[in-house]
């Protein structure tokens, strides 16, 4: 099997892929404590759906019983530029840098299907399931069993080749292959990630309250964010990547090379005052390629408001006039907000 192993990690790079490991279904089984703590703790705030099929994600055996090994792959969307350069341009807002363009679900996908199919040619008989953060796989701590990396204390994976700029995607196969070895632990007394947190969104080195993240704030939570953290939200208006981006590992990364995760130049740094105006079917043709579209027009305008209301400009004050009667009570609120903090200049 290491000559199959040797010609699917060549594979896997012809696909793009940065790094190919593998593990076995039953090798994270500190993973359903951690997630029982996790939800126990409510910090997982609106995310309901993490109970859902927990023992799925807690154990990939019950996933799909037919699996034999886990195939971990990491693909590189490291950005060019310094996202947190960006935060000192109020008028414009922040966005992540994975949403820049397109899906990455779509990409990646994409390409774990040829790896799958071309997994099954090579043994007869055998199946494949492919998954990019879209089931129960809990894919952080299957990465660092695999060898990609470690969670590291802002609970991302990092990796000692690539960074911590990366998604995950997994095959599931009836094939039985050999085990790359776990990554351990790098990140020794440092603490930067948990230092630059706006929302101090860690309870402890390894830990993430969700419900004071602001990618989580701005992308899972619905309705009204509580006002403690509306001003800390800067303009922020789809995710934050703070944690990432002091990361000391970083260093050894190489800026993405797949065109679908290099910036359209208007998502860069987009004006808060043209974004603010797009209509439900403007919002849809703009982001209709990009994970953006998922969170609805709505609950973007919502967080383009509230950086509306951290900008210190009052000559954006007219732009928000028609959302302080908006029959949405999320959006009437956050312009009220917006614009009594405004004034107060």
């Amino acid at each position: 099997m290491n000559s199959l192993k040797e010609k699917l990690i060549q594979k896997s790079i012809n696909e793009g892929f940065d790094i190919c490991r593998i593990c076995s279904p039953d090798a994270i089984p500190d993973a359903p404590k951690k997630l029982t703590d996790f939800l126990k703790n409510d910090y997982h705030g609106q995310m309901n759906w993490l109970y859902s099929r927990q023992s799925w994600r807690s154990n990939p055996k019950i996933l799909w019983p037919k699996t034999q090994s886990i195939i971990m792959l990491a693909h590189r969307y490291t950005p060019e530029i310094d996202p947190l350069k960006l935060l000192t341009h109020k008028d414009k807002g922040s966005i992540s840098v994975y949403a820049r363009n397109r899906d990455y679900h779509d990409i990646i996908k994409k390409r774990l299907k040829s790896i799958g199919r071309w997994l099954i040619n090579e043994v007869a008989g055998s199946e494949i399931k492919v998954f990019v953060d879209t089931a129960p796989v809990m894919e952080k701590p299957l990465g660092q069993a695999a060898g990609i990396g470690w969670q590291g204390k802002h609970t991302n994976l990092v990796s000692r080749e690539i960074g911590n700029w990366f998604f995950l995607g997994s095959i599931f196969t009836t094939v039985t292959l050999p085990e790359d070895s776990p990554e351990i632990d790098h990140c020794g007394s440092c603490s930067s990630c948990l230092d630059i947190c706006p929302t101090n969104a860690f309870p402890a080195p390894y830990q993430l309250d969700a419900r004071r993240c602001i990618s989580y704030l701005t992308i899972e939570h619905d309705g009204p964010i509580d006002v403690e953290y509306r001003s800390l939200i800067g303009n922020r208006i789809y995710g934050c990547d703070d944690c990432l981006a002091v990361c000391p590992w970083n260093k050894f990364a190489k800026t993405a090379n797949e065109m679908g995760y290099l910036p359209r130049d208007e998502l860069i740094e987009p004006e808060l005052k043209q974004l603010v105006k797009l209509s439900e079917k403007e919002f849809r043709s703009f982001f209709s390629k990009s994970p953006i579209k998922r969170i609805g027009r709505d609950r973007f305008i919502r967080n383009v408001i509230y950086a509306i209301g951290n900008s210190n400009d009052p000559s954006l004050i007219p732009y928000l006039e028609s959302y302080l009667i908006d029959t949405n009570y999320v959006l009437m609120d956050a312009a009220k907000w917006a614009v009594e903090r405004l004034n107060k200049l």
